[in-house]
């Protein structure tokens, strides 16, 4: 009983010691390592000082001189075929001077015809004189008046298909069309204008840009590096006159006309400036780049950097030039703002 009580302990302190040694081969857990610190990056902001100065909203555009006193050629009692054209653009013409010509099938023939009917008739009348009855000299007459008002109908119907100049000028405008086409009443075939009598226009290709202009406003004109000039606006498409010319009335809709002091050296119609008329103006105003505004959901704010620390500031706008923002309320000179 002794023995098998001395061989329980023997082997329970073998397996003991057995248990020990596994674990003394087993490796002990390193501890994990810590990360790296790593110094944040820091930011690069686009930024600009709040500055004073002067600010204006302005509408800046080029145009032409064109004439104040212009003709518009056109077949007002008749169309019909296009016979001819006689002018280009450009070409000097003098009042009286034939422009276009409509075609009037045997009206040469009908004026040969009635030019010899006149003839007879004037024939009969010196025949009557000389040896006929007084009844058949008055008669004779009375058919040589008649003779003479066919003539007269017929060389008026002649005169009213051509297109004569009313006004010495250059021709600004002519259509193109080709002999045989057809020409519709009141289709402006040729535009003559006095070069001597020249203002200033300009169109603008969006006729809202220009809505704020009002007549009477000054406008600076300037041509290369040695011509300005002042001037004044004198229609806008507010003011311009009633017409049912369609082209004039699209022309109207989107350009302003301005008189000038003094014309360049050399101007001619056509020739090309540019135009500055200022809509309104505040000087020793609070002035940020456009780019430092901005939007969201109906706020507008600016972002401003003071020292490290960034908060945004609702502003109230002014004036906005091309580059520029007036701002009325919420910031100061000095002050450093964020760009986009």
């Amino acid at each position: 009983m002794l023995k098998l009580r001395n061989y329980s302990l023997a082997m329970s302190l073998l397996v003991s010691l057995s248990l020990l040694a596994g674990c003394s081969l087993i490796p002990n857990e390193e501890e994990p390592l810590k990360p790296p610190l790593v110094k944040p990056a820091e930011q690069n902001y686009s930024t600009d000082e709040v500055k004073m100065g002067d600010i204006r909203r302005e509408v800046r555009g080029s145009g032409i001189f064109e004439s104040t006193n212009s003709e518009l050629a056109q077949f007002k009692s008749q169309g019909g075929r296009l016979n001819k054209l006689y002018v280009s653009s450009g070409d000097e013409v003098k009042k009286g001077d034939l422009l276009a010509e409509l075609v009037v099938d045997g009206l040469d023939v009908q004026l040969l015809e009635q030019k010899l009917g006149v003839e007879r008739a004037s024939y009969a009348v010196k025949q009557a004189k000389q040896g006929g009855s007084e009844e058949e000299r008055h008669m004779a007459e009375l058919q040589l008046e008649i003779e003479k008002l066919k003539l007269a109908k017929l060389e008026q119907t002649d005169e009213q298909s051509k297109l004569r100049a009313t006004m010495n000028g250059q021709v600004v405008f002519v259509e193109e069309l080709a002999e045989g086409d057809f020409v519709q009443p009141y289709q402006t075939l040729v535009r003559v204008a006095d070069p001597t009598k020249l203002r200033f226009a300009y169109r603008s290709s969006d006729a809202g840009s220009i809505g704020e202009v009002d007549v009477g406003m000054s406008a600076v004109i300037t041509a290369g590096n040695d011509y300005e000039s002042t001037g004044k606006v004198v229609q806008t498409p507010a003011s311009a006159p009633v017409t049912t010319d369609a082209d004039l009335k699209s022309r109207y809709a989107s350009t302003l006309y301005a008189t000038v002091d003094k014309l360049p050296e050399g101007v001619e119609i056509g020739s090309s400036a540019n135009v500055s008329i200022v809509l309104v103006e505040h000087k020793n105003a609070v002035l940020i780049p456009k780019s430092g505004l901005r939007s969201y959901l109906g706020r507008t704010f600016v972002r401003v950097l003071e020292g490290k620390a960034l908060r945004e500031v609702d502003v109230e706008v002014g004036i906005q030039s091309s580059t520029e923002v007036e701002i009325l309320r919420g910031l100061k000179e000095g002050q450093t703002i964020v760009l986009n």
